[in-house]
């Protein structure tokens, strides 16, 4: 991220509603974008985090496979993509999947993927995944993201994450874009319980449900699971390609 990541933020604060910002030709430049000559088609924009926001460094495969072989365990990437597909498909036995720091569950997972219950393994890939250097912020979100905060329309993230993910957030300089960030392992709701969602419209002052859209990559979690919660909801990669073309939907453009 850039060093001035913050003045951007900071330029891109909210006009009244019901009224158009007016930005000089340094603002716009830095928004990369002109100013929004009409109303938003929704009030707020809700996006999901891993696969959507964020995406692994490297694929997670490759990164779990590493890892393993610093131990002495072997094992191919289509057996940690399988082993993962077995973690999240089955029930988890004691509640949210998240709670917390998420450990249990992620141990749980590590094991299946790899094949070893090796815990310094676990602890390693554990940490690897809460610094900022394991995750990439998507390509475009964060001008398109100011274009709408420029544009009025409340933005909150709604994730299924544990306690790792807000400092994740502020160390890629992201967490400050967003109204509301909420985390099932905070709010004690996973997606697709229409609960999350309804927390967020609340949290970011938006009392209509079809006003609000949701963007995520799970049809489930996130497309049943919102239009459950009588928002729209874009599919990631299907209904949207990008967070530009987000932005542009959102404006009517």
């Amino acid at each position: 991220m850039s060093p001035s990541f913050q003045s951007c933020v900071a330029s891109a604060s909210r006009p009244s509603r019901g009224t158009v910002a007016a930005t000089g030709e340094g603002s716009a430049t830095a928004l990369g974008a002109a100013s929004v000559q009409s109303a938003p088609l929704y009030d707020a924009v809700l996006v999901d985090v891993g696969g959507t926001l964020l995406k692994t460094a490297e694929p997670v495969h490759d990164t779990y496979a590493a890892f393993a072989g610093k131990y002495g365990v072997t094992v191919s990437a289509d057996e940690i993509k399988k082993g993962f597909r077995r973690a999240f498909a089955e029930p988890w036995p004691h509640g949210l999947r998240y709670e917390g720091d998420g450990r249990p569950f992620w141990r749980h997972a590590v094991a299946i993927a790899t094949g070893s219950d090796n815990q310094d393994l676990f602890e390693d890939l554990y940490q690897h995944y809460e610094k900022a250097a394991a995750w990439r912020v998507a390509d475009g979100a964060v001008d398109a993201l100011l274009r709408l905060r420029q544009a009025n329309v409340r933005l909150a993230i709604v994730s299924n994450f544990d306690s790792r993910l807000r400092p994740i957030l502020q160390d890629l300089q992201v967490d400050s874009l967003f109204d509301a960030i909420v985390v099932s392992a905070e709010v004690k709701y996973e997606k697709p319980s229409p609960e999350i969602f309804s927390i967020a419209l609340e949290q970011v002052g938006v009392s209509s449900p079809s006003r609000a859209v949701h963007v995520g990559d799970d049809a489930v979690n996130d497309l049943k699971g919102a239009m459950d919660a009588g928002l729209h909801a874009w599919l990631w990669k299907q209904d949207v390609n990008s967070f530009d073309h987000i932005t542009q939907r959102v404006l009517g453009l």
